[in-house]
């Protein structure tokens, strides 16, 4: 986790996550060139957010040497497994959970 210098909207202010634990979001479906840590198989998908994590640095700045500022909130979103892949035989229990940072996540409409 980082430090938040740099990454506020306003001088000695953190910004407060924009979901919380039981909150329905999706993933945003949106093409990407270059490094990306949101996986294909979740974007456009919807899921609830178990965790927040907290603030780290943006792994997608990292990849290309730059600070990975601002910090992006991490959260852990889970899913129903038949919502990730539809074909999928297992138990309809079945879920899998992904990181996914803020900037990739929208309320669900």
């Amino acid at each position: 986790m980082v430090s938040d210098v740099g990454s506020a909207p306003r001088p000695g202010r953190k910004q407060a996550p924009r979901f919380v634990a039981g909150e329905r979001v999706q993933v945003a479906a949106r093409p990407v060139l270059g490094h990306c840590r949101t996986p294909w198989y979740v974007r456009g998908k919807r899921g609830i957010v178990i965790a927040v994590h907290g603030r780290f640095r943006d792994p997608e700045r990292l990849a290309y040497h730059r600070p990975g500022l601002p910090a992006q909130i991490l959260y852990k979103v889970r899913f129903q497994q038949r919502e990730v892949w539809p074909s999928y035989r297992g138990s309809n229990a079945d879920q899998i959970e992904v990181d996914i940072h803020e900037h990739w996540l929208e309320p669900t409409r």
